[in-house]
């Protein structure tokens, strides 16, 4: 299930850079850790659900290389991403 339309509202209203940014790599990351979150959520209950399960790991892994791309060009956002959404300690 994906994210209701007024939480992913909140996510990018909360993560962009100016009023029409929908899609510069810090929204795409708060959006995907916003689906991340949901689906731990899910795999709580629903333990045995492989299937969704690899779902989150292609998930996972395009969260990983936005989070390489955003470092390699601008370690400052980098840092301001992670220190937001709480990804490393």
């Amino acid at each position: 299930m994906a994210l209701a339309a007024q939480a992913k509202q909140q996510i990018i209203s909360g993560n962009r850079a100016h009023k029409s940014d929908t899609g510069s790599a810090e929204v795409q990351i708060a959006l995907l850790s916003g689906r991340l979150t949901q689906l731990m959520e899910h795999f709580r209950a629903h333990k045995k659900d492989n299937s969704s399960r690899r779902g989150l790991l292609i998930m996972v892994a395009k969260r990983r290389r936005l989070l390489t791309y955003l470092k390699n060009t601008s370690p400052e956002r980098y840092k301001a991403v992670l220190l937001k959404l709480g990804i490393r300690r």
